[in-house]
C-alpha cells in the first residue's frame, strides 16, 4: 500500500505535496502555481497559440497529481476561447481531501473551485465535461502500458524526476510520445538533463533549451518537426 504525501510549504507560501518514500515534491519548492503557468501554460499552451491557429486543442499529460495544471489550462480557456480535449495519466490518484489542503482554492474563484473538485471527484476513464470549453479524461494507468489511437497537440511533461521514475525518461518512452502527436506538436517538461534532451532528439524531435521557472535555469521544449 503506498502512503499519502504530505502537504509542504514553499518558500514563496504557497503549497505542495511531498512524498517521503521518494524524497520528492509533486511541484518546484519554489512556487507550485509559479512553476505549473511558467512551464505548462507559458511555455506550452500559450507557445501553440503563437504558432497554430488551432483552437480546438487535444493535450496529454503526464502526471495528473494534485491536478493543477489541468485546472490552470481548463482556466486558460476562459482566457483565450479555448476548446481543450485533455487526458491525463495517473498511478496514484490523490483524494481531493488532501488537495484541499494546498489552498489552491485561494487562487480562483468558488465557481472554479466547484470545477476543480469536480476533476477530482469525477470517474475515471471516463470523459467528464467540466465546461463548455474544456472536457477532462482521467486515466489511471502509466504511460508505460497506455494505447491510444489520438494524436495529441500538447504533451505536458509532468512526471516525477528522471532520478525518481527512470523508467519514464527513456527513449522509447519518447519514441511512444513522438508517434502519438500530430506534427508540429510541442512538448515541454521542466527538466533539463542533457540525457533528456539526447533522448528527445533521438526519438526526432527539434528541442530547444529555453528559461525555466523560478529559481530554475532552464526547461525543455520539444516539438514534432510539421
Amino acid at each position: 500500500m503506498s502512503v499519502l504525501p504530505t502537504v509542504f510549504t514553499n518558500i514563496d507560501g504557497s503549497k505542495t505535496l511531498f512524498r517521503a518514500d521518494i524524497d520528492e515534491t509533486y511541484h518546484s519548492r519554489h512556487g507550485a502555481i509559479a512553476e505549473s503557468l511558467h512551464v505548462f501554460i507559458k511555455e506550452g499552451l500559450h507557445y501553440y497559440l503563437e504558432n497554430n491557429n488551432n483552437k480546438n486543442i487535444s493535450i496529454i499529460e503526464v502526471g495528473f497529481g494534485t491536478g493543477l495544471n489541468a485546472m490552470l489550462s481548463y482556466l486558460e480557456t476562459i482566457n483565450n476561447n479555448l476548446n481543450l480535449r485533455y487526458q491525463s495519466l495517473e498511478t496514484i490518484p490523490l483524494p481531493y481531501s488532501l488537495v484541499q489542503d494546498l489552498q489552491y482554492n485561494n487562487y480562483w474563484s468558488e465557481l472554479d473551485e466547484n470545477r476543480f473538485a469536480l476533476m477530482h471527484q469525477g470517474n475515471w476513464d471516463e470523459f467528464i465535461e467540466i465546461s463548455n470549453g474544456f472536457k477532462l479524461k482521467k486515466i489511471n494507468e502509466s504511460l508505460l502500458d497506455f494505447k491510444t489511437s489520438d494524436l495529441f497537440d500538447l504533451v505536458y511533461f509532468d512526471a516525477f524526476g528522471p532520478d525518481k521514475q527512470t523508467e519514464l525518461w527513456q527513449l522509447e518512452i519518447f519514441e511512444k510520445l513522438f508517434s502519438m502527436m500530430n506534427k508540429g506538436a510541442i512538448f515541454v517538461t521542466y527538466a533539463s538533463k542533457g540525457d533528456v534532451r539526447r533522448a528527445l532528439l533521438a526519438a526526432g524531435f527539434k528541442v530547444e533549451k529555453i528559461a525555466g521557472p523560478p529559481r530554475k535555469r532552464h526547461m525543455l521544449r520539444a516539438i514534432k518537426p510539421s
